[in-house]
């Protein structure tokens, strides 16, 4: 196995775990970062949403109540003050990022992990 894949991983998604099971079937051993853990640094996360081409309120994890709580769900919020509460509370980032040298996705649902596998011959 080769280990050419990240996956930002929470062990307690079910998605996030058919991820890491999908690209460890296509052979690849992903560097797990831990995110709900380790938390992001804003140039990480704000490169990790570029390469993914999405907006922060794009990768906003909206069933999460801490969104609604914090008011990150009402019409007008800026992308920053979303960004903002991403980096103060990466609970609030929607989940599995998977990036290979096919790419990064945001991949919910879960299908989308499949344009970042290695193609095989």
């Amino acid at each position: 196995m080769t280990q050419d894949a990240t996956l930002w991983h929470n062990p307690r998604c079910s998605t996030s775990r058919a991820a890491l099971a999908r690209l460890r079937a296509a052979g690849l051993e992903p560097r797990i970062v831990p995110y709900l853990e380790t938390g992001f640094a804003e140039a990480e996360l704000r490169g990790l949403l570029a390469a993914a081409g999405l907006t922060p309120p794009e990768a906003l994890r909206r069933k999460e109540p801490l969104a609604a709580e914090l008011g990150l769900l009402a019409p007008g919020i800026a992308d920053e003050a979303i960004l903002a509460a991403m980096l103060a509370h990466p609970v609030l980032v929607e989940r599995p990022f998977v990036a290979t040298a096919r790419g990064t996705a945001l991949c919910r649902p879960a299908e989308r992990i499949e344009a970042l596998l290695p193609v095989s011959n």
